[in-house]
């Protein structure tokens, strides 16, 4: 059974831009595998930092659960996650664990240093997983299967100089969507968080915002959410793209974006 990983920065970084790709895929029959890299202990202003990360840290795992994904624990506190070779290590050995097909990520370029780091760490993870000479933490055997790492749409849809990101893959999430919701709800403890930190007036209307502003960005469904393919080379033995495979009609190239990669 083929499975899937996904590897963001923060408690609910994988409900908002991933969830919905996850569940379809679990309905094709894959395996659904779920990391937050780091704890989310800054995401209070009413907690003390332990009392929000372990807060954190049960919201996570209920959400997971909802979305029937296995469960990893985070490796690092919030602004700590840094491209390092220890946090490396660790990273390479959730993903020979998991030992995925396809592993989704945050987008390169995105508004906030964690997600960034993230998308780094990920990249490299997936690129080691069939070198055995590279030791992980713990110890984890390599795997030989092709890898296709997949990259989210960054938070407001653009890069942190304010350019439009547009994505090469959308995936149609309205039929899951509810579900998609209630996984996000788990973290009960972000509503006034984001509230006061980011001025959303509501986590779950901001998601489900961003879901329609993904899809009107398609120009099609309903909801949606938008990944751009890493390069494949190190990663799989040829320019594969398993996740347009595996959802069929569920899925749509953009072809303008394909177009613009050789002009």
């Amino acid at each position: 059974m083929p499975s899937v990983l996904a590897l963001f920065a923060h408690p609910d970084d994988i409900e908002f831009v991933a969830a919905g790709t996850m569940l379809l895929l679990a309905a094709k029959g894959w395996d659904l595998h779920y990391m937050n890299l780091c704890t989310g202990n800054g995401g209070s202003v009413e907690m003390d930092s332990t009392t929000t990360a372990r807060t954190r840290l049960a919201e996570a795992r209920e959400a997971a659960r909802i979305l029937g994904a296995k469960f990893y624990p985070p490796i690092c506190d919030d602004l700590e996650l840094t491209y390092s070779i220890p946090l490396l290590k660790k990273v390479a050995s959730i993903v020979r664990q998991a030992k995925p097909s396809i592993v989704l990520t945050h987008s390169p370029q995105d508004y906030m240093e964690d997600h960034m780091a993230a998308s780094r760490l990920a990249v490299t993870a997936a690129f080691a997983h069939g070198i055995p000479n590279f030791q992980t933490n713990p110890p984890a055997p390599s795997f030989g299967h092709d890898v296709a790492v997949y990259h989210a749409m960054p938070h407001g849809l653009c890069d942190p100089l304010r350019k439009a990101i547009h994505a090469g893959l959308y995936v149609n999430t309205t039929s899951v969507h509810a579900q998609k919701r209630l996984a996000l709800a788990a973290h009960v403890s972000q509503k006034h968080w984001l509230d006061v930190s980011q001025g959303m007036d509501s986590y779950l209307v901001s998601m489900d915002q961003a879901s329609a502003a993904v899809a009107t960005r398609a120009g099609r469904f309903d909801l949606a959410e938008g990944w751009r393919r890493h390069l494949h080379l190190g990663l799989s033995t040829s320019d594969i793209d398993p996740l347009a495979d595996a959802l069929g009609d569920l899925a749509w190239v953009n072809p303008d974006y394909e177009a613009s990669l050789t002009h």
